[in-house]
């Protein structure tokens, strides 16, 4: 589903320098696996899903969707910010079909499953709400909807939930688990929690600082379906603490700008 080849990425600045963002980043990603990338803060990790959803172009290397070179933005992949960015002038249900629209596809024929997720994120009878009198978590729901309205083969997801409270983010960690049963989407996350990479992920790629590139992949054999009781399991705690160790003692990247 998803390939990356030797892929760097040099972003310049203002000063005309240029900086290397990432370097020789390799992964693979079948097709209906949940992939959670986790690594420091400036280590490449939304530049590596910015070029995946093609709103990126790399400078080296080969990345593929579906087998094809990935040149730009498709309807293929659904994308999920953190910052759910809401039109606030629309309801829930005018918000979620907004892929519609832009896509230019028959709003009648979408209208039935834009009803339908937003049943399955928990907003059933939110349809004419408005923004601004829904919560953080709810706004983010109907992200989540608007991501899957037009039924992408894929779901990128760059922290999601990250600024939900602790409560509000194990709920949905939850739900979009259950909708990822339900639709067997591949769905690539970002985060920066490892508790959440392992509670969500078939495999966790570990990245290492900047210029970011995949340092190990570890396969996360808990059972599914997953339950909030795992996370206090010896089995559990030997992955997160795994994972840790690996992003403590990643040797420091090179830091200095690319020539």
């Amino acid at each position: 589903m998803i390939e990356l080849a030797g892929v760097s990425k040099v972003f310049p600045t203002a000063s005309g320098e240029r900086v290397l963002a990432l370097h020789d980043a390799n992964l693979s990603v079948k097709a209906g696996e949940f992939i959670c990338v986790v690594g420091a803060s400036g280590c490449g990790k939304t530049t590596l899903l910015r070029l995946i959803a093609g709103l990126e172009s790399p400078s080296t290397g080969t990345i593929k969707v579906n087998n094809a070179i990935q040149t730009g933005p498709s309807e293929k992949i659904g994308i999920v910010f953190q910052d759910p960015t809401l039109l606030p002038w629309r309801t829930v249900m005018d918000n979620v079909m907004l892929p519609i629209q832009v896509l230019k596809l028959d709003a009648r024929r979408f209208r039935d499953r834009a009803k339908e997720l937003l049943a399955i994120v928990g907003l059933d009878g939110f349809a004419n709400k408005y923004p601004h009198e829904l919560s953080g978590g709810m706004r983010q729901r109907v992200a989540i909807a608007r991501a899957l309205v037009h039924d992408p083969a894929m779901l990128l997801m760059d922290e999601p939930f990250g600024a939900l409270d602790a409560m509000t983010r194990d709920q949905l960690n939850l739900e979009l688990l259950d909708i990822w049963a339900k639709t067997r989407k591949t769905v690539l996350l970002i985060t920066h929690s490892i508790t959440e990479s392992v509670f969500l992920a078939d495999r966790v790629v570990v990245m290492s600082p900047r210029p970011g590139r995949v340092v190990e992949e570890i396969a996360i054999e808990l059972p599914r379906p997953r339950t909030l009781d795992m996370i206090n399991s010896d089995a559990f705690g030997a992955y997160v603490r795994h994972i840790r160790g690996r992003l403590t003692n990643v040797p420091a990247a090179q830091l200095q700008v690319a020539s």
